[in-house]
């Protein structure tokens, strides 16, 4: 399990997933000047996969000898758990932790920069396992 998380391709996995997800940081700011934060977070978590699933396909998982439909059916699945962490971290963050700890400046931000990271990994094995094989 190790070795998975030690190699060139989490790396670039890394890379490639720190685009997307610089991408989805950013759109959901974007999305919140027209829509409330929870419709920004999922808007954003789409924009954010799209540039995924390309950036993956193209760099991190190019031996992959699934159909690029298939490929694409099964990281859409992966990636609903990944939605489900990031949408429950980053509203239980903003809402309820980061107040509490009375934290006011910029929490809808640091919410989401968490909510967003904390996947990387569950979504590393999802992909390596079933979506790229």
């Amino acid at each position: 399990m190790i070795r998975a998380f030690a190699s060139r391709q989490f790396l670039v996995f890394l890379l490639t997933g720190g685009t997307a997800a610089a991408v989805n940081f950013g759109s959901r700011i974007l999305y919140n000047l027209w829509v409330g934060y929870s419709t920004a977070i999922i808007l954003a978590y789409l924009t954010g996969m799209v540039t995924a699933f390309i950036l993956a396909r193209l760099f991190v998982f190019r031996e992959s000898t699934q159909s690029l439909h298939r490929s694409a059916l099964i990281f859409c699945l992966v990636n609903v758990v990944a939605v489900a962490q990031t949408w429950a971290i980053s509203m239980g963050l903003a809402y309820y932790v980061l107040p509490a700890a009375g934290i006011k400046a910029f929490a809808p931000e640091i919410a989401h920069a968490v909510g967003v990271a904390v996947p990387v990994f569950t979504s590393y094995l999802g992909h390596k396992r079933f979506s790229f094989r």
